[in-house]
């Protein structure tokens, strides 16, 4: 294995579990904090926590972990015969599937439904409640394909160490 692949693979590798690291906090202890104020609080604060996590240390470690993710793919297939092929194209579907794909048709609308609330409007407690469940249960999902991904580019890199 050259390089310049190991560099992307440890990049993604890393990468996964840095923003697994941040889904778990989210599932471990926010949304639960969130969970424990006044209806109108967590859904202030979540609608915050929606508006600021748009800057580029986040989204640069959450998308260049997706491009790293494709690339990854291409070099799995690529190079089909070595050993730790289906390792690294699998931590990358794990991440793009389970990440990617469930942040935008998961988590993303219903921040946009949240966004759309007024935090002090009298059914504002019912759209925080159907959010807190959902939009945790999605986030457990992405938590754990994040973490996945970074197992799987361990062990195809593993692999190549062994070789």
């Amino acid at each position: 294995m050259n390089v310049v692949i190991t560099v992307a693979v440890v990049l993604a590798l890393l990468g996964s579990a840095l923003i697994g690291g941040v889904f778990f906090a989210f599932s471990s202890f926010i949304m639960k904090a969130l969970a424990r104020v006044p209806s109108s609080e967590g859904i202030a604060a979540m609608q915050s926590v929606n508006v600021v996590v748009i800057n580029p240390s986040f989204l640069g470690a959450f998308f260049g972990t997706a491009v790293l993710s494709l690339g990854t793919c291409g070099l799995a297939l690529a190079g089909w015969s070595n050993p730790s092929a289906p390792f690294f194209l699998g931590g990358a579907l794990f991440y793009l599937v389970g990440t990617i794909l469930v942040t935008m048709f998961g988590n993303v609308p219903l921040n946009d439904q949240l966004a759309a609330v007024s935090a002090t409007n009298p059914g504002a407690r019912e759209v925080w409640e159907h959010y807190l469940g959902r939009w945790t249960m999605w986030n457990h999902v992405r938590t754990a394909a994040a973490m996945v991904a970074a197992l799987l580019y361990t062990l195809g890199l593993m692999q190549n160490a062994g070789t």
